[in-house]
């Protein structure tokens, strides 16, 4: 028998199944309206579906609904949205009316008023800056809100989270080249290593996922890397992933401080807990350091690294203390909007298509724990135990307020 016919027949008995189950599984989908509106955050550049994905959600039946120039920064045009089947809405309200939205950030004050009863909401969340004001609309409106970065996949890590790390990671060091050349005021210097000149020393603080893609780039260019951690079990993670011997220590301070005069840059990446110390390099050690050498704090929406650092932006994205070019930008990758846009894309459009294949909210959330850890309010209940603490707010858990669990 040929491939061909093998396949034919494969494909043709994959294909069988009881007319009782065939009936279960067409009342077990539902198609929802989805809404891709434009950020309101001047320095957001992503957008949550590519026109593939969205393609994809409409060949299986739903309804995608995109504010026009949603996707410009990401060179995605309403036309390209378009043919892959998606309503072009010239206003706000009109993505915000959906069932399902999906966003990058958290609606705005200013868009509070927009948002629909019921409704489903996905987006990027920061636990530090929640409002009692935007719970309350939430509870008001009842309406079921999920973190992109609280979802949690089979294999036990946050899909999301990662996939933004590893291009944090990555961008951090043709940041730090950029800043350590003449065009940016820098050094001089090139980053790597060049036959007969030694070669650019980077220091990462920290061993999680942007420490190990930075170091993987920085490696690939040549530098000498050198990474310290609170945890000895990450650092032989990390040197297990890199493949190659590098130097990596546990953060003594005394260590630290004389590593960091001669460094070029010095990334922080850095994963915080309750038990860490508020900042890891003091002040007096940044004004240790070499004069034009460059700071990168991509802890800096946890608090940073550095003692000396605080939050920039894409119009500013640096500023000079002690001889330091700090970079400080908490949504490093915005900068490659693309890039970023496809990588949650084929994370958040396979959830939504998966919600489709549920139902229901309800349904969805029973088969699958890894999305239930991203909810923090359930038809307007809030959840999570991290915001209710902060806002001192009661937060039942998920598991009780599911029927029929």
């Amino acid at each position: 028998m040929s491939s061909e016919t093998q396949n034919t027949n494969i494909q043709y008995k994959s294909n069988i199944m009881p007319l009782e189950e065939t009936l279960e599984i067409m009342k077990k989908k539902r198609s929802f309206t989805i809404g891709l509106p434009c950020e309101k955050h001047k320095y957001e550049t992503r957008i949550s579906l590519t026109p593939l994905a969205v393609k994809n959600l409409v060949d299986a039946g739903h309804t995608v609904i995109v504010e026009t120039n949603a996707g410009a920064y990401t060179n995605f045009t309403d036309m390209d949205y378009s043919e892959a089947g998606a309503q072009i809405a010239s206003s706000k309200e009109a993505a915000f009316e959906a069932e399902v939205l999906l966003k990058i950030n958290t609606p705005t004050v200013s868009e509070y008023n927009l948002l629909a009863e019921r409704q489903i909401i996905f987006s990027m969340l920061d636990l530090t800056r929640v409002s009692r004001e935007y719970i309350h609309v939430l509870a008001k409106k009842k309406i079921s809100a999920i973190s992109y970065e609280l979802i949690k996949c089979k294999e036990n890590y946050y899909p999301v989270n990662r996939a933004m790390d590893e291009i944090s990671g990555s961008s951090s060091i043709l940041i730090a080249s950029e800043y350590l050349s003449n065009v940016h005021n820098g050094k001089g210097v090139l980053l790597g290593g060049v036959t007969g000149i030694t070669p650019t020393e980077i220091i990462i603080i920290g061993a999680g996922t942007i420490a190990e893609f930075a170091a993987r780039t920085a490696l690939g260019l040549g530098a000498s890397v050198k990474v310290f951690d609170l945890s000895a079990h990450k650092l032989r993670q990390l040197q297990n992933n890199v493949g190659q011997r590098l130097f990596t220590s546990i953060l003594h301070p005394k260590v630290l401080k004389n590593t960091l005069r001669t460094a070029d840059v010095v990334i922080g990446a850095l994963e915080f807990d309750g038990n860490s110390p508020r900042f890891i390099v003091s002040e007096d050690i940044v004004k240790s350091m070499k004069r034009n050498s460059v700071i990168i704090d991509l802890a800096i929406s946890q608090g940073g690294c550095f003692e000396t650092s605080h939050v920039t932006n894409f119009h500013e994205p640096t500023f000079v203390k002690h001889g330091v070019i700090h970079y400080c930008i908490p949504n490093v990758p915005a900068r490659v909007a693309r890039t970023a846009t496809i990588a949650l894309s084929d994370i958040i459009g396979t959830v939504v298509y998966n919600l489709g294949e549920a139902g229901s909210l309800n349904q969805f959330l029973r088969e699958d724990f890894g999305i239930r850890k991203g909810v923090y309010t359930y038809h307007g209940i809030l959840t999570n135990d991290f915001i209710g603490s902060e806002l001192s707010l009661p937060s039942p858990h998920i598991d009780l307020l599911l029927p029929h669990m």
